[in-house]
């Protein structure tokens, strides 16, 4: 079998994890990258579930461990700091993961293990975009924003939830790709203080508005801000300005109470800020003749199913096993990866979107009614529980077997 070229559009975690797998297999692969350097840099993610046997089969698994954040589990707080229950981690190494994965690593960090782990046998592009491509029966001509042209076998669209390759390849009258949740997030780094420890802390405020801090070094702390609003209106934030974005957020927050304040400060000089709207990408296929989507792009989960990171590792792998049994036939491999892959997708896109209005109260008296159930639940431990004896694989989906179909190009 003749080696494919393959053109990857994407270079943060699904695009290289997948460009792991194809190299291995001997294929010229290529990855092209927006940012003008690598861009190792982001909020804490975290890898679950059948992820976590995924990176085992890469034989990454202990430069990730050696990587993660010391993070024991999540403190629920109430306005003036006091703790109104604990859920820890699962690191007993059985059963599924809580609200902190044993995984828990700086995106940063496991950009740069997956660069490390291809950049002698992987192209990267950086500073570079494509700006379009037509298809032909036996190849996709590529056009680079830096005006030069070449031809690819295929071309993997691994470039997030706003995919310009999706776009690309979606019939101008088909449906909106985004299930909408009416939930926007802002993330930035302020210094770390004596209130930052080795437990993530979450706060609700009145006005369905949610804060959360981690913090992942000794001198750097996380702010998350998040809060529901479905208007119009609100949808053009994350399009506008940083210094736009910053001012609203200010605005939105506040009076908010618990560190707010102390955060907010943080936001006029961080240089680590990043906000988005919270959304499921949902679409009836992954594939178009030779460019086939991948991770976010395809089949993004949204953050409240802490799947995301997961959904690339599980993907990339199961589109690179497919590539590699079918190789000679491209149509059947992105079919094989929509059957095999899509049972998976639709049990971690599973999202109760009216549950949203219990889990951000709007107003004082719902808070306190959401925090005296989070006291009960948390004091009988049931989280622990629930994830001690829960299996490690979510919705009992199999990951698939590719090894001997790698070993053997």
């Amino acid at each position: 079998m003749a080696p494919l070229k393959i053109l990857i559009c994407g270079g943060g975690c699904a695009g290289p994890s997948l460009a792991f797998w194809l190299a291995r297999a001997g294929h010229h692969v290529t990855v092209v990258e927006r940012f003008p350097v690598l861009r190792a840099s982001g909020a804490q993610i975290d890898i679950r579930a059948q992820g976590i046997e995924v990176v085992k089969r890469m034989g990454l698994i202990d430069v990730v461990r050696s990587k993660v954040v010391d993070e024991a589990g999540m403190s629920f707080v109430d306005t003036h700091n006091n703790t109104i229950g604990n859920i820890l981690a699962n690191k007993s190494g059985k059963g599924a993961q809580t609200f902190t994965s044993e995984f828990e690593i700086m995106r940063g960090d496991l950009v740069r293990i997956l660069y490390d782990a291809t950049k002698d046998n992987v192209s990267y592009i950086f500073g570079v975009t494509v700006d379009s491509f037509e298809q032909y029966e036996d190849r996709v001509e590529v056009h680079f924003s830096d005006g030069r042209t070449d031809t690819f076998d295929l071309l993997v669209g691994a470039d997030g939830q706003g995919s310009r390759i999706r776009k690309a390849i979606m019939s101008p009258d088909a449906p909106e790709p985004y299930r909408r949740l009416g939930v926007y997030m802002f993330y930035w780094f302020v210094p770390r203080t004596e209130m930052d420890t080795n437990l993530a802390k979450a706060y609700l405020a009145p006005g369905r508005r949610f804060i959360m801090s981690r913090s992942h070094n000794p001198t750097e702390a996380q702010a998350y801000f998040s809060f529901i609003d479905e208007s119009e209106e609100t949808r053009s934030i994350p399009k506008g300005s940083v210094e736009k974005q910053k001012e609203f957020l200010t605005q939105k927050f506040s009076g908010a109470g618990w560190q707010t304040d102390r955060f907010l400060e943080g936001l006029k000089t961080t240089d680590n800020f990043y906000c988005q709207e919270i959304v499921q990408v949902k679409i009836d296929s992954w594939y178009k003749n030779r460019v086939v989507l991948l991770g976010d792009a395809g089949y993004c989960p949204s953050p409240f199913t802490a799947m995301g990171t997961t959904a690339g590792f599980v993907g990339a792998y199961v589109l690179a096993g497919e590539i590699n049994r079918n190789s000679e036939n491209l149509p059947q491999a992105f079919l094989n990866y929509e059957k095999t892959l899509r049972p998976f997708i639709d049990e971690i896109q599973v999202f109760n979107k009216g549950a949203l209005k219990y889990a951000y109260p709007q107003t004082e008296w719902g808070v306190s009614i959401l925090q005296f159930i989070m006291r009960a639940i948390c004091f009988l431990r049931i989280p622990e529980l629930v994830a001690r004896f829960s299996s490690e694989e979510r919705g009992g989906w199999k990951l698939p077997d590719y090894q001997t179909a790698v070993q053997d190009q």
